[in-house]
């Protein structure tokens, strides 16, 4: 079924008339039940009262006949909204233009007195009741009025003056007309072609026209528009498509979780209650194909290997929830090093300039003495690692979101956990002296004044590692650097003690406070299973570690084929990633006690 839906549901009533006001008050929705057919067959559509959002209603356009073609087809305004029982009553404020008089003055007369409206479910319900197929839109809302020539609710009486609470509205039945699938797909095909809105056709499907006669109508409409004055359009159907795709995204990425912008919530809304089902038949349908009398297979089949969106949607949507879930599982230990871009696999080097020391004195003559810069190099190369995931045609006939949307929980998480355990190798090499530098020395090496005495975690012990790193020299020997502590790492058995050492403690003393008390930030590593610790400098500042992304493609990348050896899709998630130990002055190693 379409996003955008019509009924015609209540009656205008002329003898509410006000002249000086231009205002007429119709029933604009009396919930009456409807029945509607698809693909799975007939059914009983049931609008909930309580799930209609009213926050446009109001200053919605009254339109002549749903149409939307330009500025002649906006005959009015809904000015006003109120509730009555078991009905919608709306305060329509007619324009007084010229080119909308002929449908204003048969308004008047009481001539044009039928009334339908626009809207858009958000979220269904379906349920069995009394075994009759129940579809609830539970969350709707209604976008335009309009007037039409025959309304629904024929024993809605005129408004000559305002309903009291214990009026009662008369049961109206909703007509049922069973046209068969492929006349309803003909009708549809028509307007689209023509250019007409879905709510048009679906007005010629309730009339129960012939496809014949329909395309009479069609012919009569394209040359009313050829007579019209020309109006300028500010959307054409790419941009329609570009926008319906982006919602469509939205709502199934949303599905798995995703937080998507407030501003674009409202667009996806209508797709928010959407099966793998609709959202392959949507797909097609918004390519022109038909999807009348389809089978769920036939379905996916026709989605999957055609020119169809579907293939794209379920990559797109799916590669935000592996982003998401990749974000969410990051490890802290990329707190601890710079980022840094590669542009190929082959080893990279990265330079560092040491220090020019202290400016010189600038001599009586003006000269200025030339000064030189220590270097060091530091190489690592980039690894790519992957995974496949097939979503088999089982799947996709039972609706099975779910198991698509799991796994790319679960790559995000997998693509976070590989980068985590590749840091973790470099601080964990050669039983924590970590790499080999371009001096020939470990990381943590005691020429490098970085590894202390074990000892177990104390105010004592992180005062002897500031200390050890505040003493650092840089390249040149000689300069003293500034290298200011910022994390703190410890396994998960520490954990308890490190929160207790950097707790704020409110002394009575000076000398009973903590100096690291909010000064350095807790990071907890899983991987480290003994009773060593760390302390690292900011990686803006003194960088000990740093991990690169191909240039062309940061983080895990999602694709996708179609199956080959099973009838299936398949998807492949790849990241290129890579780090290596930079300096070791940013870095201090306690083997602990």
């Amino acid at each position: 079924m379409s996003d955008v839906l019509t009924r015609r549901v209540g009656a205008i009533g002329p003898s509410s008339f006000d002249e000086a006001a231009m205002t007429v008050e119709a029933v604009v929705s009396t919930y009456a039940d409807v029945a509607r057919r698809d693909s799975r067959g007939p059914y009983v559509e049931r609008l909930d009262a309580a799930g209609l959002d009213t926050r446009r209603i109001v200053g919605a356009p009254l339109l002549d006949g749903h149409r939307q073609g330009g500025s002649r087809d906006v005959i009015g305004v809904v000015q006003s909204l109120r509730h009555e029982p078991g009905r919608l009553v709306a305060v329509l404020r007619l324009s007084a233009a010229q080119d909308v008089a002929p449908a204003v003055a048969k308004i008047r007369e009481g001539i044009l007195r039928g009334v339908s409206v626009g809207y858009r479910v958000a979220r269904w319900a379906e349920s069995i009741i009394n075994g009759e197929r129940v579809r609830t839109a539970a969350a709707w809302s209604i976008f335009e009025v309009s007037a039409v020539p025959i309304g629904a609710d024929p024993d809605a009486s005129f408004r000559s003056e305002p309903m009291s609470e214990n009026d009662e509205l008369p049961t109206v039945e909703a007509p049922s007309i069973e046209m068969p699938e492929a006349q309803q797909a003909q009708i549809r095909s028509l307007a689209e072609v023509a250019g007409l809105t879905r709510g048009w056709a679906e007005d010629r499907i309730d009339e129960g026209l012939s496809v014949e006669d329909a395309r009479k109508r069609v012919q009569d409409e394209l040359r009313r528009r050829s007579a019209a004055t020309p109006h300028i359009r500010t959307a054409s159907p790419q941009n329609d498509g570009v926008a319906r795709f982006r919602a469509m995204e939205d709502a199934l990425a949303t599905r798995s979780g995703v937080v998507i912008e407030d501003a674009r919530a409202d667009a996806a809304r209508p797709y928010m209650g959407f099966s793998l089902r609709d959202f392959a038949r949507a797909s097609l349908e918004a390519r022109g194909v038909s999807t009348a009398g389809m089978d769920p297979d036939a379905l996916f089949r026709a989605a999957l290997h055609t020119t169809s969106d579907f293939p794209q949607l379920l990559t797109g949507a799916g590669r935000r929830t592996l982003l998401a879930s990749f974000t969410a599982a990051a490890s802290p230990l990329k707190s601890l090093a710079r980022q840094g871009s590669r542009v190929d696999f082959r080893t990279g080097s990265t330079l560092r300039l040491g220090e020019i020391g202290a400016l010189q004195k600038v001599s009586e003559a003006g000269e200025i003495k030339s000064v030189s810069r220590s270097e060091a190099v530091e190489a690592y190369a980039l690894d790519t690692y992957g995974a496949l995931f097939t979503i088999s045609r089982k799947a996709l006939i039972n609706d099975d979101l779910g198991a698509f949307n799991d796994w790319a929980s679960a790559a995000g998480q997998a693509a976070a956990q590989t980068e985590a355990a590749l840091l973790w190798s470099l601080l964990s090499q050669s039983n924590g002296a970590g790499p080999t530098m371009g001096d020939g020395k470990r990381l943590f090496h005691s020429d490098h004044g970085n590894t202390l005495t074990g000892a177990p975690l104390s105010v004592e012990a992180l005062s002897d590692a500031r200390l050890a790193m505040r003493q650092q020299t840089g390249l040149d020997g000689k300069t003293r650097i500034t290298v200011t502590p910022k994390y703190l790492v410890v396994g998960p058995e520490l954990e308890t003690e490190a929160e207790k050492v950097l707790a704020s403690i409110y002394a009575a003393t000076t000398s009973d406070a903590n100096p690291f008390s909010q000064k350095l930030t807790l990071l907890v590593e899983p991987r480290i299973i003994d009773d060593s610790w760390f302390v690292f400098a900011d990686p803006a500042s003194a960088p000990a570690l740093e991990y690169s992304y191909l240039s062309s493609a940061p983080g895990p990348q999602m694709s996708e084929r179609e199956g080959w050896e099973v009838l299936s899709r398949e998807f492949r998630v790849v990241l290129d990633f890579g780090a290596g130990a930079l300096d070791w002055r940013g870095a201090v190693r306690n083997p602990g006690a």
